[in-house]
């Protein structure tokens, strides 16, 4: 399965394919602010606890109906998303990438500014 870019879905009822290196490279230049540590990728927003509250809401809302889950880190001030596909031995998948850029339009309507870096 190769890298779709948003907008278009990725079928996770599809056994998950693991990316390979290029296809990673491609898919992150999709998603600008994410930043891959390992097999995973992340990204952090700035935004007050309760409006962080109500856009993990909104992420997880989304998340249950794709079938693909991050690891949220809620702290005060900041939410962080990390990706990766457990269920492909914790590795990068297409699936990954679209979820990502679904978390960024969630972030964006929630008025979460992005922390690069």
């Amino acid at each position: 399965m190769s890298w779709r870019p948003f907008g278009r879905g990725v079928d996770v009822a599809e056994a998950p394919v693991p990316l390979t290196e290029e296809e990673i490279r491609a898919a992150l230049r999709g998603v600008p602010g994410w930043r891959r540590v390992g097999e995973e990728i992340s990204r952090s927003y700035a935004i007050r606890y309760h409006g962080g509250v109500a856009m993990i809401v909104h992420v997880a809302d989304v998340q249950r109906l794709i079938g693909h889950h991050a690891d949220i880190d809620l702290r005060w001030g900041r939410v962080r998303f990390g990706i990766t596909t457990h269920d492909a031995g914790n590795r990068l998948t297409a699936a990954d990438f679209d979820l990502a850029a679904r978390i960024d339009a969630i972030a964006r309507a929630h008025g979460a500014e992005p922390v690069d870096g």
